[in-house]
């Protein structure tokens, strides 16, 4: 291993994996290791930060473990969005991170969104985006209120990955897209927005670019002495892993949750989805949904199956009568309709549905969640991509993608890679770090595909009037759910 050597780390919501990869996109050595998340109390869902950096410690130990010194150039992170954890000025966390999913804050989140105007959410982000449960400021609001001692000893409050290259680094850093919510246009922070919150601004670390060197690994540590590469969000760096970097170019990235995007310079403000700014010449339109492969695998729990079992049935059983309906917000739903109250529901059951049937339900609703993100992501982008670039964990069902397919109406050209987020972050070190001259030769260079997945013309009715149901289904349940929810708040 003499050529020059790139490694990728993605923090994700259920385990932190990893790679080495040469500049032909080949991963020559990976790690995976899944950490716990508790949800011990309803909407409470907390990780242990520190799960996240012994677990990026054993990665570089075992990638860097044979290497020539100075092949392994450079290391880059991404992590999951919109989870924050609160550390004193040491770096000691205060908190169990509050991971994305976690629906404590929604109460302050309101409180600080009926303070922000349209006429200002369209001049910073371009879309009349809310303020969510998981939005950074609701979550410094609830821990100011709710434990006033954690805040005062507060020094940063930081993303995962931002988190993870302090303790192997000492550098602290942000970067403008993980952040987005409190950034606005020309990639700074929003002063207006963040001191609704006092306090606020004083907890936010410096913020650097995606492709900005963020230190290098610490004396003694694994890799030591490697610049690491700021790096981003997973969707962004997992969407330019799984090739989408030009214009009008589309991604769909299946994990915890799907998040789907679109690249377009043309912007025409849209509820519900996030017009992310220029950066790196790249315009980014995505939304995360809230409960994509984290439905299979309450499914599989409940079950008592694997997911892969659960797929299995799906491709041996086809339909034959009418299909249940699955609503997949088992905790609230994300974009574009930002409900943190909606909860999920089967309609449709009979005496004769069985195991097949309710993966396939599950499957489905999936997609038509995406397919209201999909038309919402058009509507801000103008444009109708012919294809999307599939992606993830929830990708490697041969079924899934297929069902998929014939709810969005158009092909779906999967990844040769499972995790996008490694080979993105790899990809932004590479340019980073100046092995790579652009993020678009990044793509075209080290993004092979698997196969194309394309519609059936025979589900295309079906599929039309069971989108029509689900979401007449969510309009039907919207005002049970929020009463549901505040009783029992």
């Amino acid at each position: 291993m003499n050529d020059p050597l790139l490694i990728g780390v993605d923090v994700g919501t259920t385990a932190v994996k990893a790679a080495v990869f040469d500049l032909s996109g080949r991963a020559l050595k990976t790690y995976a290791s899944r950490y716990p998340t508790d949800r011990a109390q309803d909407g409470h869902v907390t990780q242990n930060p520190e799960d996240w950096v012994q677990r990026c410690l054993r990665a570089l130990a075992e990638l860097t473990e044979g290497v020539a010194n100075g092949a392994a150039v450079a290391v880059g992170l991404t992590s999951q969005a919109n989870t924050h954890v609160f550390v004193d000025g040491t770096g000691r966390p205060l908190l169990p991170a509050f991971v994305w999913q976690d629906g404590r804050c929604a109460g302050e989140a309101a409180q600080i969104d009926a303070q922000v105007a349209n006429d200002d959410r369209l001049a910073w982000w371009g879309a009349p985006l809310p303020i969510d449960a998981s939005h950074v400021l609701a979550r410094m609001a609830f821990v100011a209120r709710r434990h006033p001692e954690i805040w005062r000893q507060t020094r940063w409050v930081m993303a995962p990955k931002d988190y993870c290259i302090f303790q192997l680094t000492g550098v602290v850093a942000a970067d403008p897209l993980t952040a987005f919510g409190i950034v606005d246009g020309s990639l700074a922070y929003i002063p207006q927005l963040i001191a609704l919150v006092p306090g606020a601004a004083e907890r936010l670390p410096p913020l650097l670019g995606p492709l900005a060197q963020a230190g290098c690994i610490s004396k003694g540590l694994p890799g030591a002495g490697a610049p690491m590469v700021n790096g981003t969000m997973d969707a962004w760096a997992g969407l330019i892993g799984a090739g989408v970097a030009r214009q009008d170019e589309a991604g769909y990235l299946s994990g915890t949750s799907e998040v789907l995007g679109i690249v377009s310079r043309r912007k025409a403000p849209t509820p519900g989805v996030i017009a992310f700014p220029e950066c790196e010449g790249i315009v980014l339109h995505a939304g995360p949904t809230q409960a994509g492969g984290a439905s299979m695998e309450w499914l599989s729990g409940l079950l008592g199956r694997s997911t892969a079992e659960l797929s299995a049935l799906v491709e041996i059983a086809p339909v034959s009568g009418p299909a249940p309906l699955f609503l997949p917000h088992l905790a609230g739903e994300r974009a574009p309709l930002w409900d943190i109250t909606s909860r999920a529901c089967f309609a449709g059951l009979s005496s004769a549905t069985g195991p097949a049937d309710l993966t396939r339900a599950v499957m489905e609703g999936v997609g038509y969640s995406a397919r209201l993100l999909l038309e919402s992501l058009e509507r801000s982008a103008d444009c109708r991509p012919e294809l999307l670039r599939i992606a993830g964990g929830g990708a490697l069902s041969d079924a899934w993608c297929q069902i998929r397919a014939d709810i969005l109406g158009r092909p779906l050209r999967r990844s040769a890679h499972r995790d996008v987020g490694v080979l993105g972050a790899a990809m932004l070190t590479g340019v980073g770090s100046g092995l790579i001259s652009s993020i678009d030769d990044a793509t075209r260079l080290l993004s092979p595909a698997d196969r194309v997945f394309e519609p059936r013309a025979n589900e295309r009715d079906r599929h039309a009037f069971g989108f029509g149901k689900y979401q007449e289904l969510y309009r039907q349940l919207k005002e049970f759910n929020s009463g549901f929810c505040r009783f029992y708040a």
